[in-house]
């Protein structure tokens, strides 16, 4: 009895000891952004304009307002911070994750419609910069393929305009084929942004799931659904992005894990094939290949990987023959960006600053389970059984990575809240490393900052 006692002390001291870390991270996190804030409004008032946004680090303009989507939004946080978590743990999977999807869904539109249908959604997509102004110009898709690239560069007569022209053609194929089939407008190419984007809310899990994860899959599912980047998901082609990509993981993941040929092969090809297209929606998204890599080595299946590439392959092989050489474009873009603001933009500033607005887009948890997965990364060993929690250190970890290789190659500068979205998904999946009695508080953490960003600002995707 005396023994019990005298350890309790100890016992109380090591539960708490990890949380004071977690809060640590997430007021260096905060300082960061405050920080990035501070000195990009003093950054911008200089001869010059070093910054180029209104509301550093966030491409975004002060407006506190509410609107439609406000009472929605809080009544869906309120709901998913009080049952979400019970209810991932204890719901049939193909039910809990229905049920996440529906509830992603529901936040993601709620979040876009504080800002109104027009322009939180239907307007979102339709500017001058954006990809359905040249939608119909294209009537000929394969002419359009064939003479891209001709048409990257700026101060031409017939110049893309700065998404078409910054991205690969894929981005622009998904707008041209929603008109064809009759969803033409900026309102059929916001809801279906949102439909596929939330997807990463079921595939992050359905991942980690497949890695041999369960119980971090259900602990992540709640955590996916109330993701802070939402509020960017809702509505931009970046969010369709995330919701493409990290489904191929997904396919991958699930195809490395089944048996037999008749479902690894067809699931492998699938995956390989939308990550494939994915790195024809932004250059960028090649970097995912860090975490589509990840997923064969956790499950040990080479086989997996091979698949996964012969389909990437075979859409690369596919653009090839209709004109567009990937390679080609990519040089050309990076001459594009710094025909742009992109060559003014301070990359001393951005280089960091870029860093904050990130972490406001996966939220306190996020940053807490990073530290979490960092201090588990010390004593990583691959196949090591961790009650599948080591399934969640090369996953983030990954991301991570990617995230750094984007950041320091100064071609991200800014506008990454809702860039870098394929990555922030993953490493949101880290905040199931928090302990079972925190979880509601730190759900609450990541609605407030979602309804902070969408209250208090204007955002421009």
């Amino acid at each position: 009895m005396v023994q019990h006692t005298a350890a309790h002390p100890e016992v109380a001291r090591s539960a708490v000891r990890p949380l004071r870390w977690d809060l640590v991270a997430v007021s260096a996190a905060a300082g960061l952004v405050t920080a990035a804030a501070v000195v990009g409004v003093w950054l911008d008032r200089l001869p010059g304009h070093l910054v180029f946004a209104a509301a550093p680090p966030l491409f975004a303009s002060w407006l506190p307002h509410t609107g439609p989507g406000t009472p929605a939004a809080v009544l869906l946080a309120l709901a998913v911070v009080a049952r979400g978590p019970e209810l991932a743990d204890r719901l049939p999977w193909r039910r809990a994750l229905l049920a996440g999807y529906s509830a992603a869904v529901a936040w993601t539109f709620a979040l876009a419609l504080v800002d109104g249908w027009q322009r939180g959604l239907a307007a979102r997509l339709t500017s001058g910069h954006e990809y359905l102004h040249e939608v119909p110009g294209v009537t000929d898709i394969g002419a359009m393929l064939h003479g891209f690239t001709a048409r990257i560069l700026d101060f031409q007569p017939d110049s893309w305009t700065t998404h078409v022209a910054g991205h690969p053609p894929g981005a622009l194929l998904v707008f041209v084929w929603l008109d064809r089939i009759g969803l033409a407008g900026g309102g059929w190419a916001a809801v279906t942004c949102v439909l596929v984007g939330c997807l990463a809310a079921v595939a992050v899990p359905v991942t980690l799931r497949a890695a041999g994860a369960e119980p971090v899959a259900r602990a992540a599912l709640p955590f996916a659904v109330l993701f802070p980047g939402a509020v960017w998901v809702g509505a931009s082609a970046d969010g369709l992005f995330t919701g493409v990509t990290a489904t191929g993981v997904a396919l991958l993941a699930v195809g490395a894990r089944a048996a037999g040929p008749e479902r690894v092969v067809p699931a492998c090809l699938a995956g390989g094939a939308l990550l494939g297209f994915g790195a024809f929606l932004s250059y960028g998204l090649v970097l995912l290949a860090a975490v589509a890599l990840v997923v064969p080595l956790l499950l040990r299946h080479a086989w997996a990987a091979g698949l996964a590439a012969a389909g990437a392959l075979a859409v690369v092989a596919a653009f090839a023959l209709a004109g567009f050489w990937w390679p080609d474009g990519y040089h050309l873009v990076v001459r594009r960006y710094y025909q742009g603001i992109g060559a003014e933009r301070w990359y001393a500033y951005w280089v960091w600053a870029d860093l904050a607005a990130l972490a406001v887009a996966v939220g306190p948890a996020a940053v807490a389970g990073l530290r979490r997965a960092a201090a588990l990364a010390r004593g990583y060993r691959p196949g090591h059984a961790g009650g599948g929690r080591s399934a969640v250190v090369p996953l983030a970890g990954a991301a991570a990575l990617a995230v750094l290789a984007a950041d320091l190659s100064g071609l991200s500068k800014a506008e990454v809240e809702r860039i870098w979205l394929p990555f922030a998904v993953w490493l949101v999946s880290a905040a199931a490393l928090l302990p079972s009695a925190s979880r509601r508080w730190w759900l609450a953490g990541q609605a407030a900052t979602a309804l902070a960003v969408n209250h208090l600002l204007l955002t421009n995707w």
